[in-house]
């Protein structure tokens, strides 16, 4: 019994290299009579966890900010070790919006 050959989506004729390599893949599998799940196939990956894109710093005269993941950026160095503000000074309180955080208030004169 002779099995087609299917060939793979996403593989793309510009890459020449993957493209050899998944057709000998195929054939070996033809050959021996494998199917994905003998040769213990991974289910697809789950999705990306989703990213949080929630401001919790943000410095109060340049509105540079930072969500807290990763490395800290150099601007909330700087404002930590140069500029004199303390953490709670830059961190954005719950429920206050960030684009107001630092902004002057009104001039009553006007």
């Amino acid at each position: 019994m002779k099995r087609r050959v299917v060939e793979s989506p996403g593989i793309e004729p510009e890459d020449p290299e993957k493209a050899a390599a998944l057709r000998t893949v195929h054939k070996l599998m033809a050959f021996w009579g494998l199917t994905p799940r003998d040769i213990g196939a991974a289910p697809a990956a789950p999705p990306p966890a989703p990213v949080d894109d929630v401001v919790r710093y943000r410095h109060p005269l340049s509105g540079e900010v930072w969500n807290g993941h990763g490395s800290q950026p150099e601007w909330l160095r700087r404002a930590l070790l140069t500029e004199g503000y303390t953490v709670a000074e830059l961190r954005v309180a719950e429920g206050e919006s960030p684009a107001t955080r630092g902004s002057l208030p009104a001039d009553p004169a006007a």
